[in-house]
């Protein structure tokens, strides 16, 4: 019995946690339509996405890398060294470079939205908004989803090109394939859908950092070890969701 009083405990926070990110994504969704803070919309832009360019080339550059050590000999010892380049431009474009962008930025950009909003409900500045008449959804929630629904995209095309480069590196210079035969394949098994694909996944793993972090930051417990809980479940929620969210899209998109 005392096993399912805490299972049962457990499974009614969890839905309550559900239906209060969906009242709240529903609460963004409809303050999208009202005036947009441009302003705040390309700062965050700047701040959530420029600056994860770094640590995006460097997962990307060296996951590609890895990539084509492990596959470009396989292929070259059967003969099909002419497919390496499609096959990896591929799988970055479709699954390796938006799941890897959308985790960096659920670890850097999720937790730097929930550090940045729960240390202002901790500070009470959220409720100074509410008394000055602003909506916090409008001010603080809106602008960091726009700025991540666009952002993320264009990290991904950005890691998919880092990613192909460092495959492209590592099968011409240490496999010894020619450079004619890497990029002609590209040309020949990749189409564009394998990267707008992918950009469509990023798209969505960019709202899904957006609202849970802000969800978090909201409702972070009282206290400086509050904000560390809360920015350690946005980051590993995301990441769930994430992954779970990329297996349903790859049903529907491929």
């Amino acid at each position: 019995m005392r096993f399912l009083e805490v299972l049962g405990a457990w499974v009614i926070a969890r839905l309550a946690d559900f239906g209060t990110i969906v009242l709240l994504y529903r609460d963004t969704m409809l303050e999208l339509f009202t005036r947009p803070r441009i302003r705040h919309i390309l700062a965050q832009m700047s701040h959530l996405g420029v600056d994860s360019l770094l640590i995006v080339s460097l997962t990307l550059l060296f996951t590609g890398a890895v990539f084509a050590l492990q596959t470009a000999d396989i292929l070259i010892r059967f003969g099909a060294q002419s497919t390496v380049g499609g096959i990896i431009s591929i799988a970055i474009g479709r699954e390796l470079g938006p799941v890897l962008v959308g985790v960096v930025c659920a670890g850097r950009v999720g937790a730097a939205i929930t550090a940045e909003i729960s240390t202002m409900k901790v500070t009470e500045q959220i409720d100074a908004l509410r008394v000055m008449a602003v909506n916090p959804v409008n001010y603080l929630i809106v602008p960091r989803m726009l700025a991540c629904m666009m952002v993320v995209p264009l990290l991904t095309v950005f890691g998919d090109v880092i990613g192909v480069l460092g495959g492209y590196l590592v099968a011409v210079y240490y496999s010894g394939i020619s450079s004619f035969s890497y990029i002609n394949s590209i040309h020949t098994f990749a189409v564009v859908f394998d990267l707008t694909g992918g950009m469509i996944k990023a798209i969505f793993f960019g709202n899904v950092i957006a609202v849970l972090g802000c969800y978090y930051g909201l409702h972070c417990p009282a206290g400086a070890e509050g904000v560390g809980k809360a920015t350690t479940r946005t980051v590993v929620t995301s990441i769930i969701v994430i992954f779970i969210l990329n297996a349903a899209l790859t049903f529907v998109l491929y």
